[in-house]
C-alpha cells in the first residue's frame, strides 16, 4: 500500500501525492487497458509480449484473459506490455504517461522512482480486477456521462477543436477516443469501488484510539495549527411574488410548446436553461433510485414521470424547474431539465443590507449577543439553530485550522479580533444570488502539540486511517497470491513494497 503515515506529522507524503496524482491520471490520461477474451483463443506466437520467453503451454495460465483481439494485441506489442494483472495489462507507455501527468501538475518527478510509480499502476489494476470478480455494480450510463464531461474539458484546452484533440491523443476518430476513455474511467471507477468495499466496515474503538496515541513518542506527536471557531449571520434578499410567477408562467409556456407543438425540449434547455453543470454532462443527468443525487424535490418529480413526459414547474432551493424524462433503464432515469432563477431586485438587495446593518449595530451596542441575533434573524437555516456557528465540512466540528481554511472565509475573518463583529459583507451563493453576512470569531486555539482530550476527533481520524491502511495491505497480500500476475522485463528487478513478484 502506497499510503503511509510518516511519523504522523502533517507533511505532504510522496506516496499520498502519488495517490492523488494517479487518480487524476487515470481519469484524464489515455492508457490502453483491455478486458479480454479467453487466452486459448490467441495463438501462442503472440504471447511473447507477456513473457521474456515464449509461453510453451497455456495450462499455467488457466482462465487468464490477455487481449481483446489478436490485431489489438499485436498493436500493443510495439508499445510493450510491462505487466499482466488478472484481466488487465499495464503498458510501458502507461508509466511514461503517468510521469507526464505528474510533471504537468508541477510535481518534481525526479523524486519518484519508476518502480514506485509502476507499483501504483499494478495496485489500480488489482483493485479493478477483483471488483469485477466480486460483481461490484457499475453504471455504464454514469461512466459515459463522465466521459462526456471530460471531452468538454479537453476541448476547452484545444479551443474546441475535436480534430486537434484527436491528434493529441493519437486517435483516428471521436468514437475510438470515447471508447478508450470509457475503459479508462471504468477501470478507475472499479478500483475506487473495490477500495471502498475493503474498508467500509473498518472502525476504531476509543481504546484503539488511546492505544494509537500512546504509542507515539512524545517528541514525534503531531502539531495542530491555530484553530478558529467562526459564526455568521446571513441576510438574503427576498424575491418578489410577481417575479416568481413570471418565471413559472414562462416554464409553463415551454411545457405547452413541447407537449402541444412538438417543440424540442433540448432547444429550451440550451437557449433558456440556467444550470451551469448541465452542458458539461451532455445536457442530461442520470438519476438512480438507489443512489440519491440532486435535491429531494427534484428526485421526487423525476421519479414520478413517465418516459417522454415533461413535468409541471416546481421549486427547489436553486430556482424553478421543468423536467423531461428521456429514458428509464431499470433503476436509472435519464433526465434533462430547464432551470430558471427568479431575479432579485436592487431594492430587495438594499433592504437586506440595511436589515443586517441594524442587527450588527444591536450586537456592537451590547443589546443582544451574536448567537441570539443569529437565532432570531439569520436567513441561513443550516447555522441559525447553532447561533450562527459554521461547521467545518472536512472535520464535521466547529474548528477551522487557519492554514487549511478556504481562502474566501479566511479573507473575511483574517483581521478580526476575538469577539469583534465584521462589517456587512456581500457574496454570491451557489445559485448566483447575492447575499449579505456579518461574521465573528467565537474562539481561538493557538498552535499546539496534539492533546488527547482536546484533539480526540483528529487523533481518531489518524488512528482510523492507519487501520484502513493495514486492512488494505492485508487484502493486497492475500489477493496478490490468488491473482495471475506477470511482470516483464526490467520491472522484475524492482524492489516492490508488495509481493508482486511472488517470491
Amino acid at each position: 500500500m502506497l499510503l503511509k503515515i510518516n511519523n504522523l506529522k502533517f507533511t505532504i507524503n510522496l506516496k499520498n501525492l502519488l495517490l492523488l496524482s494517479i487518480s487524476l491520471l487515470v481519469v484524464n490520461a489515455m492508457s490502453a487497458q483491455e478486458v479480454i477474451k479467453e487466452a486459448n483463443e490467441i495463438k501462442a506466437d503472440t504471447l511473447n509480449v507477456v513473457n521474456e520467453k515464449p509461453v510453451d503451454s497455456l495450462s499455467s495460465v488457466v482462465n487468464t484473459k490477455i487481449v481483446d483481439s489478436i490485431r489489438t494485441f499485436r498493436a500493443l506489442k510495439v508499445d510493450g506490455v510491462a505487466a499482466v494483472v488478472g484481466d488487465y495489462i499495464v503498458l510501458e507507455s502507461d508509466v511514461d504517461k503517468a510521469y507526464l501527468q505528474l510533471e504537468a501538475q508541477k510535481v518534481d518527478i525526479s523524486e519518484i522512482p519508476r518502480c514506485q510509480l509502476f507499483g501504483k499502476l499494478l495496485e489500480d489494476k488489482l483493485y479493478a480486477h477483483h471488483a469485477i470478480q466480486d460483481s461490484l455494480p457499475v453504471s455504464d450510463a454514469e461512466i459515459r456521462q463522465n466521459v462526456d464531461y471530460q471531452i468538454q474539458q479537453f476541448l476547452q484546452q484545444v479551443n474546441g477543436s475535436m480534430e486537434r484533440l484527436l491528434k493529441v491523443y493519437n486517435k483516428e476518430d471521436e468514437k475510438s477516443l470515447r471508447d478508450e476513455m470509457f475503459e479508462v474511467n471504468k477501470g478507475n471507477y472499479l478500483a475506487q469501488k473495490m477500495q471502498a468495499k475493503i474498508v467500509e466496515e473498518v472502525e476504531v474503538t476509543p481504546e484503539e484510539v488511546r492505544a494509537f496515541f500512546n504509542k507515539i513518542p512524545k517528541d514525534e506527536r503531531p502539531r495542530f495549527g491555530t484553530e478558529l471557531k467562526v459564526a455568521q449571520i446571513v441576510a438574503e434578499p427576498k424575491v418578489s411574488a410577481e417575479e416568481k410567477q413570471k418565471v413559472i408562467d414562462r416554464l409553463k409556456g415551454f411545457k405547452k410548446d413541447v407537449d402541444e407543438n412538438g417543440a424540442s425540449f433540448r432547444s429550451k434547455v440550451v437557449l433558456y436553461g440556467e444550470d451551469p453543470g448541465l452542458k458539461q454532462s451532455g445536457y442530461h443527468y442520470v438519476l438512480d433510485r438507489k443512489k440519491p443525487k440532486m435535491v429531494k424535490e427534484f428526485r421526487q418529480v423525476a421519479f414520478s414521470l413517465q418516459e417522454g413526459e415533461v413535468s409541471d414547474p416546481f421549486e427547489t432551493e436553486y430556482g424553478f424547474h421543468i423536467i423531461h424524462l428521456e429514458k428509464i433503464m431499470g433503476q436509472q432515469y435519464v433526465v434533462s431539465h430547464v432551470l430558471m432563477m427568479p431575479k432579485v431586485s436592487i431594492e430587495a438587495e438594499n433592504e437586506a443590507r440595511e436589515r443586517l446593518s441594524k442587527i450588527r449595530e444591536r450586537i456592537v451596542n451590547g443589546d443582544i449577543s451574536f448567537a441570539d441575533a443569529a437565532k432570531e434573524a439569520s436567513d441561513e437555516k443550516e447555522t441559525r439553530g447553532d447561533g450562527g456557528q459554521l461547521i467545518n465540512p472536512q472535520t464535521q466540528d466547529y474548528n477551522f485550522e487557519l492554514t487549511k481554511m478556504e481562502p474566501e472565509l479566511y479573507s473575511q475573518i483574517q483581521n478580526l479580533k476575538d469577539g469583534e463583529v465584521s462589517l456587512v459583507q456581500a457574496e454570491q451563493d451557489r445559485t448566483g444570488n447575492k447575499k449579505f453576512k456579518i461574521l465573528t470569531v467565537t474562539d481561538r486555539i493557538d498552535d499546539h502539540e496534539a492533546d488527547y482530550a482536546r484533539d480526540y476527533l483528529k487523533i481518531k481520524d489518524l488512528a482510523l486511517e492507519e487501520k484502513r491502511i493495514k486492512t488494505i495491505e492485508e487484502w493486497q497480500k492475500e489477493k496478490i497470491l490468488d491473482t495471475y500476475i506477470k511482470i516483464s522485463g526490467e520491472y522484475r528487478n524492482c524492489e516492490f513494497s508488495s509481493n508482486w513478484l511472488k517470491k
